[in-house]
């Protein structure tokens, strides 16, 4: 069994939101993956986007920036 590790995840309200949030990340190369959401987590579209804990900048503020929409951003061990 793979052990969990601590990763910041975000949240969307629609599957549209998940896929901006990956085309912005991977335009300047900010670490993470979309993934199924979480078991622990109660969120809209079923997808989320997981990132290491460890990336430095404020991720909210960036995608605010960016004009993405999400619904929830936080710390999960995944």
């Amino acid at each position: 069994m793979r052990q969990k590790e601590l990763k910041t995840v975000v949240t969307f309200h629609t599957v549209t939101e998940a896929i901006a949030m990956e085309t912005a990340c991977m335009k300047e190369n900010i670490p993470g993956r979309i993934i199924p959401v979480p078991r622990e987590i109660k969120a809209g579209c079923g997808l989320s986007w997981s990132m290491p804990v460890s990336w430095e900048g404020d991720l909210s503020q960036w995608m605010e920036e960016k004009g993405l929409k999400w619904e929830s951003v936080g710390e999960y061990f995944i």
